[in-house]
């Protein structure tokens, strides 16, 4: 398959125009494009592949999404965790180490499975302070990051099917576990938090575990980064009512915001 750069096939002074109906083709052909390969491709700043996605997006042809666009009418698909850490790292670590600092001694938690969850996870083993932290996970990949840190950490893996995509646990016996256990907070990730919609999963299984998760626990917080902010998945997790605190990252719309504050939901900006 030739690259990008030879399927853009075009010069570097080229107009905006012309630009924008071959940025198109090639979305349309790829189905997905990053922000960062069209701008090597086109021989352009970032910056203006923004500019570029923001007027297409105007049209029938393209949607954009975080980090680059999708032709519309793509259907949303789920990642995997490998394919999620490579988006927004540096914003996922900032969630984490914002939402492993609510975390003290002594505590419970229900830790979700997820990529986001998994910074928290990786924020929580750097916190050399605390001890006496009970995990309880339905995410193989949380456990195993934190299993060099027993026994200062008690690690309890909820058991169930395997679903390799996000090496997650779900049922049939994911609820038997999570029906036996009160915890002092529940750290969730999700596909989409929005006014109307609430906190949604792409995934059903994984829905249904995150809804035992927040009857399970006493404060319920969200992690999410701002890309996910406005988005409505096919699973419902839990109402805004029920969240307690979202912690999401920088460069969230601010209208979207004030939504979600005015709707009750209290909002840590990592």
């Amino acid at each position: 398959m030739p690259s990008l750069k030879q399927s853009a096939d075009l010069g570097e002074a080229v107009p905006a125009l012309v630009r924008r109906e071959r940025m198109a083709e090639l979305i349309a052909g790829r189905g997905f494009v990053r922000v960062a390969e069209l701008a090597e491709a086109f021989s352009v700043s970032e910056v203006t592949v923004r500019t570029d996605l923001a007027a297409l997006d105007e049209g029938d042809g393209i949607r954009r999404v975080h980090g680059g666009a999708v032709p519309r009418g793509a259907r949303a698909r789920e990642t995997s965790v490998e394919e999620s850490l490579e988006a927004s790292a540096s914003a996922k670590q900032a969630i984490g180490r914002l939402a492993a600092s609510l975390v003290s001694s002594g505590q419970s938690i229900l830790l979700d499975v997820g990529s986001t969850t998994l910074a928290v996870a990786q924020a929580l083993k750097a916190r050399t302070d605390l001890e006496d932290v009970v995990v309880i996970t339905n995410g193989l990949h949380i456990a195993l990051e934190l299993e060099s840190e027993i026994p200062r950490f008690t690690v309890i893996v909820t058991g169930g099917a395997l679903r390799p995509l996000q090496h997650s646990l779900v049922h049939p016996l994911a609820r038997t576990v999570l029906d036996q256990v009160h915890a002092d907070i529940a750290i969730l990730g999700c596909n989409g938090v929005d006014v109307d919609g609430g906190v949604t999963n792409i995934n059903l299984p994984e829905a249904d575990v995150k809804q035992l998760m927040v009857a399970a626990a006493e404060r319920i917080v969200v992690v999410a980064d701002a890309s996910k902010l406005g988005q409505v998945s096919l699973g419902a997790v839990a109402r805004l009512d029920q969240v307690d605190l979202l912690v999401t990252s920088g460069g969230a719309d601010h209208t979207l915001i004030a939504e979600l504050a005015a709707a009750g939901v209290e909002i840590l900006t990592a």
